[in-house]
């Protein structure tokens, strides 16, 4: 279980790859061993996030895991769970794509909405449900901003942002007699691999500050993370503006 000082015992990252996931991971354990179990997809990627946890004394389990292969999330969360309680199950996987091409590609939009949203609800629920068991546990949910009102440049992206963040959200509040907290992570702009290439927009962050702000949430007793904490005023702001107004907004 997570310890009086915040500190949890074992964690399970989905999305093993993530260069945000990896950090929060680091940021969680805080330079103590813990259990930690990586479900990803098998890649040179995944093998080097298991080596680099391996280094800092972590004991490292790694699971084949595919967003889309919705019909194996049950197992794979089994499996995660059976070496013991899972303390953090942080939901880290996701596509950015195409905003031009998932608009007008439908294979393109499938994936977005497969990956980001159904591969993100299916798993949610099969998290919640060993949470329930076990009578504990955080669900770290990565969301974006993006999610919160649709725009022009990723209005597809947002979209299933959007729909992922809702059903967190309401998940929260359907484990919390349960003993289970689930944070929903509203990062802006982070600069990391998946992301390079792309013009910086206003108000970014790097991974490592998305993961100290999840750690100082898993650590009390926050259900919404917004990074930097600025882009709550803002996005409360751009959500009541007159449409016509805001789609002349260069965003």
């Amino acid at each position: 279980m997570i310890n009086a000082t915040g500190k949890p015992q074992s964690i399970l990252l989905l999305g093993g790859g993530s260069e945000i996931g990896l950090a929060i991971v680091e940021a969680l354990a805080g330079g103590q061993p813990l259990r930690v179990v990586l479900a990803g997809r098998p890649s040179a990627n995944l093998d080097a996030s298991a080596a680099h946890l391996r280094g800092l004394r972590c004991d490292v389990e790694v699971l084949p895991f595919e967003a889309r292969a919705t019909e194996t999330h049950e197992e794979v969360v089994a499996k995660a769970f059976a070496g013991g309680d899972i303390d953090v199950a942080v939901v880290a996987f996701g596509l950015l794509g195409d905003n031009e091409q998932a608009w007008t590609d439908v294979s393109a939009a499938v994936e977005l909405a497969e990956v980001n949203y159904v591969g993100a609800v299916s798993v949610g629920v099969a998290l919640a449900d060993r949470m329930k068991q076990q009578g504990h546990g955080v669900i770290v949910a990565m969301s974006s901003v993006a999610g919160e009102r649709a725009r022009r440049s990723n209005f597809v992206y947002g979209s299933t942002k959007a729909g992922m963040d809702a059903f967190y959200t309401g998940l929260g509040d359907a484990v919390r007699e349960f003993g289970v907290r689930v944070v929903v992570v509203r990062p802006g702009f982070v600069t990391t691999k998946m992301t390079a290439g792309l013009q910086s927009a206003p108000l970014s962050v790097s991974a490592d500050e998305v993961a100290v702000a999840v750690r100082t949430a898993v650590a009390g007793r926050a259900e919404t993370v917004w990074v930097p904490a600025t882009f709550r005023v803002v996005m409360s702001a751009l959500r009541h503006l007159p449409r016509p107004i805001f789609r002349r907004l260069p965003l």
